[in-house]
Order: C-alpha cells, then sequence, then structure tokens
C-alpha cells in the first residue's frame, strides 16, 4: 500500500472515530435516563426492597421470596418462609400491610416505614431495617415485624370477654354463661347447641388471628354455631415482639343477641320431632325470619324427593314449557335413556301436569324435568349432569341432588310470598330486599296445586280444614325399594320422608318443612309431623 494510501486510510478512521464518540456517549447518556426513571435514581438496596415490600403488601409470599439471597432461600424453604409470615400476621391480628413513606438507603441495606392493620390493635407502625446484598433481602425470621432482634418472635397475651348470651324473639334466654360454661335453657336447649375448641388446625388458625387463644371454646351447633362472631365479642390483649411491648387493647364483650326464636314454636317443632332423626324448619313467609329449627334443620342434607316438584314445576310454568293442562299418558313409570324411573308406590298416575303434580308422579315430572333441561341454578351443576337420566332424576328430587328442610323451607316461603325470594335471616333487623324469581302468576298457580295436594292428593294427613294448608310430599329413596330382594320394611326404612307447605293458603302466616330419616313415605309421615307445627303457628297471634 502506497504512503499516500496509508495517510487516507488513517485520516478515514479518525473521521468515523470522531463522528461515533458523540452517539456512544449519546447512548451511555439514554441508558443512565430509562435507569433513573424506572428507579428513580434509587440504589439497588432501595429498588429490591420496595420490590420486596409490594409483594409483601399483596401477600405474595412467593414472590417474596424470589427476591431473597440465593444463601436465604437455600435456608428457609417456602412453606417454613410463608409460615412465618403467617404466623406473625396472625399473632399481630394483622389484615394487611403498607409501606408509609418513602425507602431510604440504612447501613448494610434499606429502612422501610411499614404500616399494620390489625384487629385488636388498631394501625401499628414502624421502621424495619432490611439488610441487602444488592437488591435481594438477606432473610431470616425476625424480619417479619419491625423491631425483632434475631432469635425473637412475635407474641402475644390474650385476653377473651364473656361470651354473650343468646335470646329468643320475646327476650328469654336461650343460652348463657361463659364461654366454658354455657347453660341452656327450657325449650332453647335443643337449639343452642354447645361450645367446645375448634376442630381443626385451620380453624384454631382462624381462631388465633382473631385474636383468641388457640384452645379457647367456640360455637358448635346450633345457634351458638350460627351466631359465633356475634356472641364472642372483641378480645384484647398484648403484643410483644420479643419482651418489648408494642401494643394492648381491652376485651370488648358483646351484647345479648337477641334472634328470631320463638320459643314456643320451638318447643312444637321439638315435640313434633319426638326424638327421631330428622329436622324441622319454621319460617315467617312476609320477612324469611327463622322460627324454629329442630333437629337438622339447616345440616346433613339429603336428597329431597319429590318437594323438589316444586322446583321442576316453577321452571316449567316460567319456561312456558307446558301448562297445567298439557295431558301427559296414565303410567306407572318413566323410560329415560333405556331406565324406567318408577313412580314410588308403582301406582299409575298422570292424566296432565297439575294432577302429576298433586298424585306426586315421577311418570310425568321426570320427562318435564328433561324437557327443561340443566339450568345454572341446578343442583348439582349443570355442567356435571352428562346425560337425560341425571336431569331426570334431579328433576325428581333424586340423583345427586341435595337439600335441608329450611332450603325447602325457603323454597315454600318463595311461593307463599307470590314469587318473591328472601334470605332467611336468624335475628331480627332491616330487611334485605326480595328478589323475584317467579312471576305473581306462576306462584299463585303453584299454590293452588299445593292446596289440592293437600285436599285431595298425597298430603291429605296435613289437613287442618277445607283450603287451609297448602304443602307438597316428598319420599326420597336412599336404597331400592323395589326388586326380587326387596321387603314390605323396605319402603320405610330404605327412603326419607319429606312434606314443606305453608298456611292459611291464601294469607300464609308460617311456612313448616319437615324431614325425617329413613321413615317412610313423606305422606304418610312427614305430613302429619308438619300438620302439628302448623297448628301451633296458626294458633299463636
Amino acid at each position: 500500500m502506497s504512503v499516500e494510501r496509508r495517510r487516507y486510510s488513517e485520516e478515514r478512521r479518525k473521521r468515523l472515530l470522531r463522528r461515533a464518540l458523540p452517539v456512544t456517549a449519546g447512548l451511555a447518556v439514554l441508558i443512565l435516563v430509562i435507569t433513573l426513571l424506572v428507579t428513580g435514581g434509587a440504589s439497588p438496596a432501595v429498588t429490591g426492597a420496595r420490590r420486596f415490600v409490594a409483594a409483601w403488601e399483596r401477600s405474595d409470599y412467593s414472590a417474596m421470596r424470589a427476591l431473597i439471597t440465593p444463601e436465604a432461600q437455600r435456608r428457609y424453604a417456602f412453606p417454613a418462609f410463608q409460615r412465618a409470615y403467617r404466623a406473625a400476621a396472625g399473632t399481630a391480628t394483622a389484615t394487611g400491610v403498607a409501606a408509609i413513606g418513602k425507602v431510604r438507603d440504612a447501613p448494610g441495606g434499606a429502612a422501610v416505614p411499614l404500616e399494620f392493620r390489625t384487629r385488636l390493635f388498631g394501625t401499628l407502625t414502624g421502621r424495619l431495617e432490611l439488610p441487602m446484598a444488592g437488591s435481594r433481602v438477606k432473610w431470616s425470621p425476625e424480619l417479619v415485624f419491625p423491631g425483632l432482634q434475631p432469635g425473637q418472635i412475635l407474641n402475644r397475651r390474650s385476653d377473651p370477654p364473656r361470651r354473650a348470651a343468646i335470646l329468643a324473639r320475646d327476650g328469654r334466654t336461650i343460652v348463657s354463661g361463659s364461654a366454658t360454661a354455657r347453660v341452656p335453657s327450657g325449650a332453647g336447649s335443643a337449639i343452642s347447641g354447645g361450645t367446645g375448641p375448634a376442630a381443626t388446625v385451620a380453624e384454631r388458625d382462624a381462631l388465633y388471628a382473631r385474636g383468641f387463644p388457640r384452645d379457647w371454646p367456640v360455637g358448635h351447633g346450633g345457634l351458638e354455631a350460627i351466631l359465633e362472631t356475634q356472641v364472642a365479642g372483641r378480645p384484647g390483649g398484648t403484643l410483644y415482639a420479643g419482651t418489648r411491648r408494642v401494643a394492648s387493647a381491652a376485651p370488648r364483650p358483646a351484647h345479648a343477641v337477641r334472634t328470631t326464636i320463638d320459643l314456643g314454636l320451638e318447643s312444637s317443632a321439638q315435640s313434633a320431632l319426638a326424638g327421631r332423626v330428622g329436622g324441622i324448619a319454621v319460617l315467617d313467609p312476609r320477612t324469611a325470619e327463622v322460627r324454629a329449627l329442630a333437629g337438622i334443620a339447616f345440616s346433613a342434607p339429603q336428597p329431597p324427593g319429590s318437594t323438589f316438584k316444586l322446583i321442576t314445576l316453577s321452571a316449567v310454568l316460567e319456561g312456558h314449557i307446558a301448562k297445567p293442562t298439557t295431558p301427559f299418558p296414565v303410567s306407572s313409570y318413566a323410560v329415560i335413556d333405556g331406565v324406567k324411573l318408577s313412580n314410588a308406590n308403582g301406582e299409575s298416575c298422570g292424566v296432565n301436569v297439575a294432577e302429576g303434580f298433586v298424585q306426586s308422579c315421577n311418570s310425568v315430572y321426570a320427562p318435564l324435568g328433561v324437557r327443561v333441561g340443566a339450568r345454572p341454578s341446578t343442583i348439582p351443576a349443570a355442567d356435571q349432569m352428562a346425560s337425560k337420566l341425571e336431569v331426570g332424576s334431579s328433576a325428581i328430587g333424586q340423583g345427586r341432588v341435595l337439600a335441608t328442610p329450611l332450603q325447602m323451607a325457603m323454597v315454600a316461603q318463595t311461593i307463599a310470598s307470590g314469587g318473591l325470594e328472601r334470605t332467611p335471616t336468624i335475628m331480627p333487623g332491616p330487611l334485605t330486599p326480595p328478589r323475584r324469581v317467579l312471576s305473581i302468576h306462576t306462584a299463585h298457580t303453584i299454590r293452588k296445586l299445593m292446596v289440592a295436594v293437600v285436599a285431595r292428593g298425597t298430603g291429605v294427613s296435613a289437613a287442618l280444614g277445607t283450603g287451609v294448608v297448602a304443602g307438597k310430599t316428598g319420599t326420597a329413596e336412599l336404597e331400592s325399594t323395589t326388586g326380587p330382594s326387596a321387603t314390605p320394611a323396605d319402603k320405610r326404612t330404605h327412603t326419607d320422608a319429606w312434606f314443606t307447605s305453608f298456611a292459611p293458603a291464601r294469607s300464609p302466616r308460617i311456612v313448616v318443612a319437615v324431614m325425617l330419616y329413613r321413615a317412610g313415605a313423606g305422606g304418610d309421615v312427614a305430613a302429619p309431623t308438619a300438620r302439628q307445627v302448623l297448628a301451633a303457628g296458626l294458633a299463636r297471634r
């Protein structure tokens, strides 16, 4: 290469370098600006601490652990890491945590001002010193709460209040006394339930997070369980970080809780149940206030049998799938997916939709259920019904359909109130607005058919006079009652007896639903049981 060419190449290289230098410098400045915008000019320690606390605010313990050093991750597996934070939150009765100021650099890491919202101690504030290695937290268990020293834990001395009394509608005492020595009284003894330690670890942890000792008695069954949060009161106690007192609160006992229970009706329901396994629920049809609960009235769901035809008929009429006068063949069974679904006693019935309801014909209502189809409100869920047979069985209250007497009382209450559904309540007070689930016309049509059930159908043993009681029977098969090995006793021991009703039919004042476990046919056993309670309710003012 000539001297002149070499000189030209050298000058060209210098010109390109001079042009590139400003571009490179500009890119460096741009990168610096972007970094400052993203981090706010913060150090890696502050940036990492912010991310850690942001994940803590979301209770995202997995994201928090991902931001600690590899050494800490090896030492503390995720279950132990998560458990440490949940234990601290339970001890402090914390419901949330948040950063409340600027995260700043501190010797060896970052300082974070925090706010803890708690159930017992109000809002607690503190400064948490996070040791950092670059942008990662050098984590150890004392970092779950401000002010803890290595080896220290957050702990609490609990001070529970006295448990409140539970009262009847008229102010009479149903149960009273301390949580460890409750004393039921009179007719309320059967509905009061009892108290005792929480049954599971999860329940004990939840109790502790409310501020009580883990072994403190809680409601078991009956009103004690239903009203647990209302009668337990708010506990007090003292919170310690190691030996340092952080906060304290005085216990606040709850006031006596008045319920909607009518002790007269409760006594009538208990007498009607007569020690049998089953349940009786009594509602006020105008308000859905619970007047009495006997036995397993709101627990241990069972197949509701033909009382569920109230729901099937509602869907049929509301969906304009058939009319009460729509004809059906007189038959002893219906065939669905090649399987016979027989009437309760193998009797032949039918004629039309209305008569099928009055005589409780499975041969009518199983096919009607198939026409209705599985709907979103169906029990079980619609997407769990894989065949027409499942839908047809559900339409007559069999298959996997389950209900309690309280739930079937709700169905009767909805019809009694002209299609307005209310949520049952055990405590008096402002009522939630009702929800219209049936047209007035449909509700009135079903009411007339329920009156006919008692006047001349399967529910005649519930009658209290002409047109007084509106009801629907149910006989739910738990095991087969037919076949070569079946005996006459199977009709009783293999079936639950149901009846749901209201009275007076035209101006309802009481709703009664009865379920008797393995007791026989609904019309033979549950209907006369309901009659006793209906009569007692109508006699009261």
